[in-house]
């Protein structure tokens, strides 16, 4: 009976608690949510980046509904994370909180690195050297750390979900950034992964 009490216990803990407290998830997406006005401060030039940003008109329709559920997920999810605890001292905790810092942290200086990179030219230095698209990576990184460590099959699911919607939006972006950069991007995309790995050596 105890065995299968305790293996009930468990189960239990994938059950999302419900209260306001202050070592609930909303102190991770409060840093997530202030990364970006941050990293306009960092920089001027980064303003003037969003003129880069795939304009909506060049979306299809499956591609608009995907921003539209990407853009608007995060509001209800914001809400959720200030009534959601993290699992203290469980084995959720300790398994999902380096996850989550370690999304941060390189989320951080992807920013970093946008906000420094010239406007004229695609950006192509710091993680961009290893991923064509590491603010989605990072970004995934430091849901799905968060949704281990809160032991929410609820959050686990909105992390995965906005994952999958944001590796979809990464062809249009891609698509738009050849038109805007050309023959450098071109060749940023045969050296660089999409996702992650070495870049590959280009002949001369």
């Amino acid at each position: 009976m105890d065995r299968n009490a305790e293996a009930w216990g468990e189960i239990m803990t994938l059950i999302p608690a419900f209260e306001i407290g202050v070592w609930n998830v909303w102190i991770f997406m409060l840093y997530y949510l202030l990364t970006i006005p941050l990293m306009r401060l960092m920089s001027k030039d980064a303003l003037g980046k969003s003129d880069v940003a795939t304009p909506k008109h060049l979306y299809n329709k499956t591609e608009k509904r995907i921003v539209s559920f990407y853009q608007n997920s995060f509001i209800p999810a914001l809400i959720y994370s200030i009534f959601l605890p993290l699992e203290l001292g469980t084995t959720w905790f300790y398994i999902g909180l380096p996850i989550c810092l370690l999304g941060l942290i390189m989320l951080t200086i992807a920013y970093l690195n946008f906000a420094t990179a010239p406007l004229d030219e695609p950006l192509t230095k710091g993680l961009y050297r290893y991923s064509r698209h590491p603010v989605y990576l990072t970004q995934a990184l430091m849901f799905i750390g968060v949704s281990i460590a809160s032991a929410s099959w609820i959050f686990l699911l909105f992390s995965i979900l906005r994952t999958i919607a944001s590796f979809m939006l990464a062809i249009p972006e891609e698509r738009h950034c050849l038109k805007v950069y050309g023959a450098n991007y071109r060749a940023y995309m045969n050296r660089t992964p999409r996702w992650i790995g070495m870049p590959k050596s280009v002949a001369r």
